[in-house]
């Protein structure tokens, strides 16, 4: 099975490595990306077993065809063991939290290279998610986004971030990181994750939708959740509705045509086209699932 390009990524959904009633059935959910958690939903105690867990509750989270993904611990005594156990083909991507800055990740990354060469598996197959959650590293998002190859999404993580910033997680806080966090990745061509509402509140759907709605709108690619009933609204909003796939079609056959004439800009439904508009027509079909 191929995998999804990350340009295509919207949802991606944490599931507990050990937790066997959401593993089982984290596939039927519609998560573009499902992360087995061996972090924060995972007690200190019980850090070997979460690793144990990893081969069997990979094959079960992608069986449906989601990107698999790992979240690992920072502190490097736990991060070391993680990777060990977390690199395997079934899995494509590690959330990489709280990282502290560039070098961090291109530590991380030899840390990779050499398990992945180990088990005589592709170099680069795996793929990471950068996560700042520490006021040090936020000047840092340009240089830990382009830090290595590996990198194809850049977010800031709201709760910690929050806390260690003594603020409350809300779009006013927000907004602002948020923006960084935007710019420093389409800089980088990478993804941007995450949205200028509340991470961890599942209880106003309606409210969760209209904040994602205005993040899409803002530049952000793709979302984390912890809810399965966060999945469908994330997918319906951070990825291109058939109405919009169909008009950007339209867009570029008109452009096309214009071209071809030896026009640079053309009238299309209303609304005079340029480079500048067709090259959004043209990503936007690139994010098409």
């Amino acid at each position: 099975m191929t995998r999804a390009a990350p340009t295509t990524w919207r949802s991606m959904m944490f599931v507990p490595a050990t937790g066997e009633k959401f593993v089982a059935k984290a596939h039927t959910r519609g998560a573009d990306v499902v992360i087995l958690d061996l972090e924060d939903s995972i007690p200190p105690g019980d850090k070997q077993a979460a690793r144990d867990a990893l081969p069997a509750a990979a094959a079960t989270v992608g069986q449906a065809g989601a990107e698999v993904a790992v979240r690992i611990n920072r502190a490097l005594e736990l991060a070391v063991p993680d990777i060990a156990a977390a690199i395997m083909p079934a899995v494509g991507t590690l959330i990489l939290p709280k990282v502290m800055g560039p070098e961090h990740i291109r530590l991380l990354a030899e840390v990779v290279a050499a398990r992945e060469a180990a088990l005589s598996m592709p170099a680069g197959h795996t793929r990471f998610v950068a996560v700042v959650e520490t006021p040090d590293a936020l000047p840092m998002l340009g240089a830990i986004a382009t830090a290595d190859p590996r990198v194809v999404a850049l977010g800031v993580g709201a709760e910690d971030l929050s806390t260690e910033l003594e603020a409350v997680p809300g779009a006013d806080l927000l907004y602002h990181f948020g923006m960084m966090v935007v710019a420093a990745a389409r800089a980088a061509r990478v993804q941007p994750m995450g949205s200028v509402g509340p991470f961890a509140d599942f209880s106003d759907l309606v409210a969760y939708r209209d904040s994602l709605r205005r993040s899409r709108a803002l530049g952000f690619a793709c979302q984390a959740c912890i809810h399965p009933a966060q999945v469908a609204i994330i997918n319906e909003e951070y990825g291109p509705s058939p109405v919009e796939i169909e008009r950007a079609r339209r867009l570029l056959a008109a452009f096309d045509a214009a071209l071809a004439e030896g026009k640079g800009a053309v009238a299309f439904e209303g609304q005079m086209i340029d480079l500048p508009v067709v090259e959004r027509a043209r990503r936007l079909l690139l994010r098409a699932r």
